[in-house]
């Protein structure tokens, strides 16, 4: 059966599930959700997610909402990304600092940045977020000294998490050049066979609502 995942390129969450979902091997398509037009606040929508947001897996009729989620769902069916013996619980508290320390100031930041239109962008609040942004690319970068992967030998659900929203082109107070360590790493993982770009991976882009 194929998996069908609600996203739209736009969303780096939704990435991270997309990511996953590519990487695993597992026959997957994507449903593109029209964010911006409204369409996850709809009666449809909030029937299969009332939560109201993207990514959105449905696996026949089991639905399974938040990123995190659906990468340890993947896991589950494939017994890849979930790290071997004890490192399932570093690779979770990677998830979990990225969906609060790192992915949560970035998804935040680049909206403001890019989507709000220019005269409603509030730049004390992206100047707060960029310094809280600042610390967290310093903890990621320190740790990947001299590793290719956050945890253990190879790509785990931590690096799909983290690497969510740092590939996207539009600015939003990060610069691969700036963080050698990670900027290596992030090589690593679009050197992984069927890597895709967001925008190559999911329907949806800024272009397609200019």
């Amino acid at each position: 059966m194929t998996f069908k995942l609600h996203c739209f390129g736009e969303s780096g969450n939704s990435y991270k599930a997309a990511l996953a979902l590519q990487l695993s091997g597992l026959d997957w398509e994507p449903v593109f959700v029209d964010f911006f037009g409204g369409a996850a606040r709809t009666d449809e929508y909030r029937a299969l997610n009332p939560m109201g947001e993207a990514p959105l897996l449905q696996d026949g009729d089991h639905c399974i909402s938040q990123s995190g989620v659906i990468q340890q769902y993947i896991t589950d069916k494939t017994g890849k990304f979930g790290g071997e013996g004890d490192d399932k619980y570093e690779v979770l508290r990677w998830v979990l600092w990225d969906n609060h320390k790192l992915s949560s100031m970035c998804g935040m930041t680049r909206f403001l940045m890019n989507f709000l239109p220019e005269d409603k962008r509030p730049q004390e609040v992206i100047g707060f977020n960029q310094g809280r942004l600042k610390a967290a690319y310093a903890v990621l970068d320190s740790h990947l000294e001299g590793r290719d992967w956050i945890v253990g030998d190879g790509i785990t659900n931590a690096d799909l998490s983290c690497c969510g929203y740092l590939y996207y082109p539009e600015p939003f107070g990060f610069d691969r050049a700036d963080w050698p360590n990670i900027d290596r790493w992030l090589t690593n993982i679009s050197d992984q066979p069927g890597w895709k770009a967001p925008y190559d991976l999911m329907p949806g882009s800024p272009a397609d609502r200019a």
